[in-house]
Protein backbone atom coordinates (compact mmCIF):
# COMPACT_ATOMS: atom_id res chain seq x y z
CA UNK A 1 0.00 0.00 0.00
CA UNK A 2 1.18 2.99 -0.71
CA UNK A 3 1.85 5.78 1.65
CA UNK A 4 0.56 9.36 1.46
CA UNK A 5 1.55 12.75 3.16
CA UNK A 6 -1.20 15.38 4.30
CA UNK A 7 -1.05 18.62 5.87
CA UNK A 8 -3.45 20.54 7.97
CA UNK A 9 -4.75 23.71 6.75
CA UNK A 10 -4.65 25.47 10.28
CA UNK A 11 -1.92 24.35 12.27
CA UNK A 12 0.03 23.45 9.36
CA UNK A 13 0.35 19.80 10.91
CA UNK A 14 1.86 17.06 8.43
CA UNK A 15 0.87 13.25 9.16
CA UNK A 16 1.43 9.65 6.98
CA UNK A 17 -1.24 7.60 6.19
CA UNK A 18 -0.80 4.41 3.91
CA UNK A 19 -3.65 4.13 2.15
CA UNK A 20 -4.94 1.69 -1.00
CA UNK A 21 -5.34 3.62 -4.37
CA UNK A 22 -9.41 3.42 -3.75
CA UNK A 23 -9.56 4.79 -0.80
CA UNK A 24 -11.03 8.27 -0.05
CA UNK A 25 -8.30 11.03 0.81
CA UNK A 26 -8.24 12.12 4.58
CA UNK A 27 -10.02 15.17 5.00
CA UNK A 28 -9.57 16.19 8.85
CA UNK A 29 -6.26 16.55 10.60
CA UNK A 30 -6.21 13.91 13.65
CA UNK A 31 -4.62 17.12 15.90
CA UNK A 32 -6.73 19.99 15.56
CA UNK A 33 -9.79 18.42 13.34
CA UNK A 34 -8.45 21.10 10.54
CA UNK A 35 -9.33 20.12 6.90
CA UNK A 36 -6.20 18.09 5.46
CA UNK A 37 -4.76 18.00 1.89
CA UNK A 38 -2.66 15.49 0.45
CA UNK A 39 0.94 17.15 -0.28
CA UNK A 40 2.05 16.10 -3.43
CA UNK A 41 6.00 16.18 -4.26
CA UNK A 42 7.65 16.00 -7.33
CA UNK A 43 9.32 12.95 -8.21
CA UNK A 44 13.26 12.85 -9.05
CA UNK A 45 14.34 11.39 -12.24
CA UNK A 46 17.70 9.69 -12.15
CA UNK A 47 18.91 8.65 -15.74
CA UNK A 48 21.22 5.37 -15.36
CA UNK A 49 22.86 3.54 -18.04
CA UNK A 50 24.63 4.95 -21.29
CA UNK A 51 22.46 6.58 -24.24
CA UNK A 52 21.80 9.83 -21.78
CA UNK A 53 25.18 11.87 -22.34
CA UNK A 54 26.37 13.37 -25.69
CA UNK A 55 29.35 11.56 -26.06
CA UNK A 56 27.31 8.02 -25.45
CA UNK A 57 26.38 6.16 -28.90
CA UNK A 58 26.05 10.17 -30.60
CA UNK A 59 25.63 9.63 -33.97
CA UNK A 60 27.71 11.23 -36.47
CA UNK A 61 26.97 13.94 -38.16
CA UNK A 62 25.58 13.79 -42.33
CA UNK A 63 28.25 16.37 -43.33
CA UNK A 64 30.64 14.35 -41.48
CA UNK A 65 29.90 11.27 -43.06
CA UNK A 66 29.75 12.31 -46.61
CA UNK A 67 33.09 13.84 -46.38
CA UNK A 68 34.22 10.55 -45.15
CA UNK A 69 33.09 8.59 -48.23
CA UNK A 70 33.98 10.98 -50.76
CA UNK A 71 37.67 10.52 -48.99
CA UNK A 72 37.51 6.74 -49.19
CA UNK A 73 36.41 6.85 -52.81
CA UNK A 74 39.46 9.12 -53.60
CA UNK A 75 41.93 7.03 -51.81
CA UNK A 76 40.46 4.24 -53.80
CA UNK A 77 40.75 5.63 -57.30
CA UNK A 78 44.23 6.64 -56.39
CA UNK A 79 45.43 2.95 -56.20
Amino acid sequence: MPTYEYECSLCQFRFDRKQGFDEEPVAMCPRCQGKARRVIHSVPIIFKGSGFYSTDNRKRDPVEEGEKKTLDKEKQKEK
